[in-house]
């Protein structure tokens, strides 16, 4: 019976590193944020920023030196930047780190992630009373530099920073997509065609779809010619929808604001019939399944390229970031449009672009230096140097009226010189680069006609089955493979798990009512612990027994 005792205990030792880790896979509770009366300048604060640039140096520097701004005027506070080149992997980071209580103080970061996030205790700190505050809210009277008022921010940039009623984000830049045309190609072909093919001033998907497959029919293109890349499907999908609904309590048969999935209806379906004439002759593709669109657009192998605003830069011949050789490209006239509609009179756009979001600690002066810290980000030097990176726009009025960002727009197509601290002058392609100021004013243009998607744990996973049924189509089509809809929403659906998605109370309108763990445990955690709590059982019958012989033999 002592070997049984003996590998009992060695199955309990064994089973401490598992149960350890299965205590920390949801976060450990944290007390909800409580602003300080005062901050406390006599201590020394080290603060995290999970900051995203686009490979680019520019904006990595502008962040930089905003840190060093910031800690000059506050020499307490030292500011750590972690860089990324996309979202996807912040989001995986924080979700690893939420479990240790290890996530950063200031993240960049999407609503759909923070409603993730919110999954955990205390783990985001909602914002409303202290965006209110009078020492340090937005415009606060005890901060050092001149913060940003509240209402000098761009009031529909701020709703969208909204959760379950409160608000979780501040808004840092904001784009949308552009449609950028080769108007080279469409001129020859309206020359030989016919005058239909005339590029409008308003593009409607009709259009696209006739100058696409009139491009097919030409024997040349077919082996090289892409007429049509998307970048992102999760928002062509998206954007489809919204455009063939007006009713927008149901989000254009998206899902309901508090998480119902209504995207697997007729449609969606419509959509995918329509988007399958250019599917079967191969005239559209995407970046994940292709490349980027600019790729193929510099090299006069596409058409239409549908990208970010953020993604100006990399579109056109003279394109400052160009991501092929220069040999690679070819020369061609090149417009910047808004999207693609259904119907031109009700325009529809997304909005998207990074935002802020603070993380819960248990230190809560540590937790005030950092949203000193986020709101510095608002500042007009960092708004308007990061605007003009890309074609994002700033998010407070004060910067977008300001003479230097004015000054910026007006400047179309010219070019940048300075002298650098050798003395010498260098010319800068990017600062007035055509393109990319063009999309900045389609943005401004078109800000009362954009949209964001609702947001709920899950809404991430939702957005990209919605582009995944987009891929689904295309890929098939290339294999020559049927399609049945609702097959396809069926595998879709089970592989993002949309039917465990929780939906919110709208009676309550909280955030509780959306909660979920972070997932399961893995299987062999939960083998290891049945185990664990049956040895002892086995442990404990063992004793009993061994005490009641001892109590006979007495």
């Amino acid at each position: 019976m002592k070997k049984i005792i003996y590998i009992l205990f060695f199955v309990f030792l064994l089973s401490l590193p598992v149960i350890t880790l299965s205590s920390c896979h949801k976060a450990s509770n944290i007390d909800a944020f409580q602003l300080p009366s005062e901050f406390d300048a006599s201590k020394e604060y080290e603060i995290s920023f999970w900051a995203k640039n686009d490979s680019n140096a520019t904006q990595k520097n502008i962040y930089q030196r905003a840190i060093n701004a910031f800690e000059e005027i506050y020499p307490n506070i030292h500011v750590t930047m972690k860089s990324y080149t996309n979202y996807q992997d912040i989001y995986n980071d924080v979700i690893t780190n939420i479990s240790t209580n290890t996530t950063p103080n200031v993240c960049i970061s999407y609503p759909d992630h923070v409603a993730t996030y919110l999954t955990g205790n205390n783990v985001i700190v909602q914002l409303d009373d202290l965006m209110e505050d009078y020492n340090y809210g937005f415009g606060g009277a005890k901060i050092l530099y001149e913060s940003v008022k509240q209402e000098e921010l761009i009031g529909k940039f701020m709703e969208e920073c909204k959760l379950y009623g409160s608000t979780y984000l501040i808004p840092f830049m904001r784009s949308s997509e552009a449609c950028y045309v080769n108007k080279t190609i469409i001129d020859s072909i309206a020359d030989e065609f016919g005058e239909e093919y005339n590029l409008p001033d308003k593009l409607t998907w009709d259009y696209i779809w006739k100058v696409c497959k009139k491009e097919m029919e030409i024997k040349e293109a077919k082996q090289t010619m892409i007429p049509l890349i998307y970048k992102s499907t999760d928002n062509m999908m998206i954007q489809m929808l919204r455009q063939k609904s007006d009713d927008i309590s149901i989000n254009g048969n998206y899902s309901t604001n508090n998480g119902d999935i209504l995207i697997f209806n007729d449609t969606t379906k419509d959509i995918l019939s329509y988007i399958d004439e250019l599917a079967t002759i191969r005239g559209m593709s995407t970046f994940a399944i292709s490349s980027y669109p600019g790729n193929y657009l510099n090299t006069g192998s596409c058409i239409f390229g549908i990208d970010s605003t953020a993604g100006a830069t990399w579109m056109g011949s003279s394109a400052p970031m160009l991501d092929v050789h220069a040999e690679q490209v070819v020369p061609f006239e090149m417009k910047v449009m808004e999207v693609p509609q259904f119907d031109l009179s009700n325009p529809k756009m997304i909005s998207q672009g990074p935002s802020l979001c603070i993380f819960n600690k248990e230190n809560n002066q540590e937790v005030l230096a950092s949203w000193l810290f986020a709101q510095y980000l608002l500042t007009n030097k960092t708004q308007i140097d990061y605007s003009q990176t890309e074609g994002y726009v700033p998010v407070t009025k004060k910067a977008l009226n300001s003479y230097e960002y004015q000054d910026y727009l007006n400047n179309e197509g010219n070019i940048y010189k300075y002298t650098n601290s050798n003395g010498e002058e260098v010319v800068d392609k990017n600062k007035y680069y055509a393109p990319k100021i063009q999309a900045s004013k389609i943005v401004l243009a078109n800000i009362d006609k954009t949209f964001v998607t609702p947001v709920f744990n899950g809404s991430t996973a939702l957005r990209q089955a919605a582009g995944e049924l987009i891929e689904n189509l295309i890929k098939s089509r290339r294999r020559n493979q049927n399609v049945d809809y609702d097959e396809m929403f069926d595998s879709v659906s089970k592989l993002y798990k949309l039917d465990q998605i929780e939906t919110i109370d709208s009676t309550t309108n909280s955030v509780q009512r959306s909660k979920k763990t972070l997932g399961p445990l893995p299987k062999i955690s939960v083998i290891i612990i049945i185990v664990f709590i049956l040895a002892w059982i086995l442990i404990g019958i063992y004793y009993l027994i061994e005490i009641i012989k001892n109590k006979k033999i007495q």
